[in-house]
């Protein structure tokens, strides 16, 4: 299977992008965008984001693993 990649900047994805992606906008996603190009759309830093993932991770949420 090719490796995912973002729909906007054809950057290689992450798999926590990809979890980030389903978590924040939808599980049903098949197209998904790399953390900078999310952060762009959601008006914050990608720091912001990355401490996101942190804070699901700790929740255990089931997408982040």
């Amino acid at each position: 299977m090719p490796a995912k990649t973002c729909k906007y900047c054809n950057a290689p994805l992450k798999r926590d992008w990809i979890a980030l992606n389903k978590k924040l906008i939808s599980p049903e996603l098949n197209e998904f965008i790399c953390i900078s190009c999310l952060a762009d759309d959601l008006d914050c830093e990608v720091e912001d984001l990355e401490i996101k993932i942190e804070e699901f991770k700790e929740q255990g949420c089931t997408l982040f693993k």
